[in-house]
């Protein structure tokens, strides 16, 4: 299988992390989006011009939620994505919830405070970064209520709803994320980064950005 993907990239990021924990060998197709040609090759296999996107075979899937789900169901024995009926709805709701609100607006202090630096694209904007300060109030309060009497989000142990919300997180050093407030998120995030997956994942993409 390979996955073409970037190291700037959270989408990605929870991809290869559910590959690592899961065992599956991914030959890992770095794009360089700034290449014309590269950009190019992508909107051949993703009409969206999104990574990651899995090349399965003759199987090419995109959207990064769909890909861990889909890898989760390739392994037999793994416990990150649960075959209960109830149980799989709360892990399906979590990365939906993550997908629709919660990296959204990590995002956006990620391309303020540090993308459009890197790229030459002017200053932080205070109203986009106040936008994300409202957003972030509320939906990381959601989470930081959520876990207080819990060591996972979904169930008793690490499913792919802990990867699927951590993977934005990557952002909280460089997007200068405030989460001080959120202390049992932030407790969270401390135990997924202890992962054998995190830890592997952020090597390969500390590797590929020197």
């Amino acid at each position: 299988m390979r996955l073409y993907h970037h190291p700037i990239s959270s989408n990605a990021r929870r991809v290869v992390m559910t590959a690592h924990h899961l065992g599956l060998p991914l030959d890992l197709v770095l794009l360089d989006l700034s290449s014309a040609d590269q950009r190019k090759h992508l909107l051949a296999i993703n009409p969206n011009e999104k990574i990651p996107v899995l090349v399965d075979g003759d199987f090419i899937l995109w959207e990064s939620c769909a890909i861990m789900q889909y890898l989760a169901d390739k392994t037999p024995g793994q416990s990150v994505y649960p075959a209960e009926l109830r149980a799989r709805a709360d892990v399906n709701r979590w990365m939906f919830w993550s997908a629709q609100h919660f990296a959204p607006m990590i995002a956006i202090f990620y391309w303020e405070n540090f993308i459009k630096g890197l790229i030459g694209a002017g200053r932080p904007d205070p109203v986009e970064l106040q936008r994300a300060l409202t957003d972030l109030e509320k939906y990381a309060g959601v989470l930081d209520g959520h876990l207080a009497q819990r060591r996972w989000v979904s169930g008793s142990g690490l499913t792919l709803a802990d990867l699927a919300i951590a993977a934005p997180l990557m952002a909280v050093e460089p997007g200068r994320v405030p989460l001080a407030p959120y202390t049992h998120l932030q407790a969270w995030f401390s135990r997924v980064q202890e992962l054998d997956a995190w830890r592997q994942t952020e090597l390969e993409e500390e590797l590929l950005i020197a």
